[in-house]
């Protein structure tokens, strides 16, 4: 199949101008896809905890493990590299090739027998997630022009809200009625068919040779690296997406357990409440928030890295209340105000980032922001959540245990927005196309 859509590439500028605007949506939505796949089988663990819990007899840290380290350790190492090959090399082949490997390890977590081979399989997750992100973002930058990627990457960054609801909703109804085995293969095989329609109907600019990287010019790892971290602007967006990270996958993993522990829910109540509150706060935050985080930086672009900070810093208050209110009506209608503002942070957020790295380094500054908040963030914030629930647990019992962490890893939002904060100081200066 040719790559060349819409208006002959003699006549572009630049590569978003090879295609229409229907064009774009159609890549768009299948990058959707792709990376709602991504995340329904990144989180579906999240559901399961409790009946792993109860079939392997493992404590919360050995839990915090088995969604932190085993999933990160790969997604992080493997994700510079990869980017590497993104920033070069054919960007939808490494779309296809990754998605059908985690689609195949999540189908074999279903067939795990011990604590040990699901932990393996998760860690095969993370080595075939680390192709997702990076080169999706890359495409969607080649897609469409500045002025219209903050809503672009708004409707794109949903589709974690999406495959979080999908993972838990889904996850948890089929957990409680054929047991957990079950979720993690009915949520993995899919992506398989998924990979063909990828590979069919995304398209590369690259392989047109107006747009192609010549490997003469490509910059080499250390001068990508030193030219990322020289901007004060990136290093502030770097930390504050890794004390993100540990706050929402370090905390929000045990969201499900925490409605099952303290409220009394079955397994498949909890996914759909937590499941519902997800979806509407992905829809309202991520879409609305990227397209005013566009309003805003067409009259001072400093609004890309500004509006997350003040958002991440109001989030802080809301989540403390909902985690600490008794009766779960109120817990489940502040979670949703508290959703607005953190779904609402992500889309600007990559914004600003794609703002400063540069066409050159687009993959590479995202998997640069990945390496360190995964590793960080998604490897120990589980294991943090989890050792303090334990520690807490032997004194004020297992729900209150748990709240009480939660509670404490919640404290994160706080300095992660001051960093974004200080990003906005910044970004003018370090703009870069």
């Amino acid at each position: 199949m040719t790559e060349l859509a819409g208006p002959p590439a003699t006549d572009a500028a630049k590569p978003w101008d090879l295609y229409s605007g229907r064009q774009r949506w159609l890549f768009l939505g299948v990058l959707f896809l792709v990376s709602t796949s991504n995340y329904v089988d990144r989180n579906i663990i999240g559901v399961l905890l409790e009946p792993i819990k109860r079939e392997f007899q493992i404590s919360d840290t050995m839990l915090g493990l088995l969604t932190g380290f085993s999933f990160a350790i790969f997604y992080a190492t493997l994700g510079i590299p990869v980017a590497r090959w993104a920033d070069r090399g054919d960007r939808k082949f490494i779309l296809t090739v990754s998605l059908t490997v985690w689609s195949l390890m999540t189908a074999l977590c279903g067939m795990a027998q011990s604590f040990l081979q699901l932990a393996l399989a998760r860690i095969g997750v993370g080595a075939g997630e680390a192709g997702a992100l990076p080169p999706a973002q890359s495409l969607i930058a080649d897609y469409y022009p500045p002025a219209e990627r903050g809503k672009a990457l708004g409707t794109f960054m949903m589709s974690s809200m999406a495959g979080y609801v999908l993972g838990v909703v889904v996850g948890g109804q089929i957990a409680q009625a054929y047991g957990w085995r079950t979720a993690f293969l009915v949520v993995g095989l899919p992506g398989l068919g998924l990979a063909v329609v990828t590979h069919f109907v995304l398209k590369e600019p690259r392989r047109l040779p107006r747009f192609a990287v010549d490997p003469k010019t490509f910059e080499p790892l250390k001068e990508s690296l030193r030219a990322l971290l020289a901007k004060r602007s990136f290093v502030d967006i770097l930390i504050a997406m890794v004390l993100y990270f540990l706050m929402a996958y370090g905390a929000f993993v045990f969201t499900v357990s925490f409605l099952i522990r303290v409220h009394g829910l079955s397994v498949g109540r909890a996914s759909a409440i937590f499941g519902l509150i997800s979806t509407l706060t992905a829809v309202v935050g991520s879409y609305f928030g990227g397209a005013f985080a566009d309003r805003l930086a067409r009259k001072d672009i400093a609004w890309l890295a500004r509006l997350p900070g003040l958002l991440l810093i109001a989030a802080w208050p809301i989540y403390e209340l909902a985690f600490g209110l008794p009766w779960l009506a109120g817990t489940v209608l502040v979670l949703g105000f508290g959703g607005v503002c953190l779904t609402g942070a992500i889309p600007a957020m990559f914004a600003a980032l794609h703002a400063v790295c540069g066409s050159a380094r687009r993959a590479m500054s995202v998997a640069v922001i990945f390496f360190f908040a995964n590793l960080i963030g998604t490897g120990l914030g589980p294991i943090i959540t989890g050792r303090l629930s334990d520690t807490f647990a032997k004194s004020v019992g297992s729900a209150d245990g748990l709240r009480y962490a939660m509670m404490i890893v919640m404290v994160t939002f706080v300095p992660s927005g001051w960093f974004m904060l200080r990003a906005a100081r910044n970004l003018k200066r370090d703009l870069e196309p």
